[in-house]
């Protein structure tokens, strides 16, 4: 190779980890700085005479090597690198993280508005995170509830949705109410079965460390002990709003993520998280965080559709 800058890694088990299994994180890097990244004994070389795609790599490559996560450096932790990096934070994203006890995974952040989420649940006790489908905002908030539980922090998590109904009244589905309720609950669920196995998750449901509420519910109640979360709470009204965050007891934390640009209830209602998002934001102790399309990780189509949305939103206003 004729042009190119080349970095020696040491350590044969920090290069195969920051490689990947089947080089998939160098294929990640790659597609980040445009140019090939070549694994040749103890050395990685970018194919570029660019100094600013060296800077990148540079950066990238000394935080992958600071990771304290051996022996599995996965593409999402390269992704939240890169994320760090793009961010001109100089890999900054590197020390934030999510470490669930018993956990299949850490979760990293992928952008910077995810990055000052995690923060944000790390340093109070009622948080607010309004952002698109697919911002990472559910998964986010049921890491750092898990975290809570499982490290002893509180005693139990509570998960609560708004059920509003569309085309289909509650109380024709049928079974009992926790049958009736967990489909409207399904996404957090998925969330805690993609962050624990099998077997963890069963024990921490018998033994009552997890507890489905619907936010009816919830009324006359003190949660003390407890990590609560609430999510699609845009479709809250401000009266049931202001009921949740009063339940909040002693060494309690409350998490409260929705989506302000699809609201559900009558029209001109207003969303209670969007209330509480303008009455609350003067509190220092309560945390409000705004995700955008530019926090979509899911998929990059979603973000895509995100964006064309808010344009024709933006278009008619």
């Amino acid at each position: 190779m004729d042009t190119g800058y080349t970095i020696v890694v040491e350590s044969q088990d920090a290069l195969v980890n920051i490689c990947g299994v089947n080089d998939g994180n160098l294929r990640v890097i790659e597609q980040y700085l445009g140019v090939p990244v070549l694994s040749r004994g103890n050395e990685l070389t970018v194919a570029s005479s660019d100094a600013d795609v060296y800077r990148r790599f540079q950066l990238l490559i000394d935080a992958a090597l600071t990771n304290d996560e051996y022996p599995q450096v996965g593409e999402d932790r390269i992704s939240a690198l890169i994320a760090g990096v793009h961010s001109n934070e100089d890999g900054a994203f590197k020390d934030i993280l999510i470490r669930i006890p018993q956990g299949l995974r850490a979760v990293y952040p992928k952008t910077p508005n995810q990055a000052t989420f995690i923060r944000a649940l790390e340093r109070n006790d009622i948080v607010l995170c309004s952002g698109p489908a697919g911002s990472g905002k559910t998964y986010i908030a049921v890491a750092q509830a898990l975290k809570l539980v499982l490290s002893r922090e509180v005693r139990k998590m509570v998960l609560t949705r708004p059920v509003v109904e569309a085309g289909e009244n509650l109380g024709f589905l049928p079974g009992d109410l926790e049958q009736k309720i967990n489909p409207y609950l399904r996404p957090l669920h998925d969330a805690i079965e993609s962050l624990l196995s099998a077997e963890t998750v069963r024990r921490m449901e018998e033994s009552g460390m997890i507890e489905i509420a619907p936010l009816a519910y919830m009324r006359g109640r003190s949660l003390d002990n407890a990590v609560i979360i609430l999510d699609e709470a845009q479709n809250t009204t401000c009266e049931q709003m202001k009921m949740f965050l009063t339940r909040t007891g002693t060494n309690s934390r409350a998490i409260i993520t929705g989506d302000t640009t699809q609201v559900d209830l009558p029209h001109r209602q207003e969303s209670g998280l969007s209330s509480a998002i303008r009455i609350l934001g003067a509190i220092p102790e309560i945390a409000i965080v705004t995700l955008d399309e530019r926090d979509v990780v899911r998929n990059p189509l979603v973000k895509k559709i995100v964006k064309a949305y808010e344009q024709e939103t933006n278009r008619l206003s």
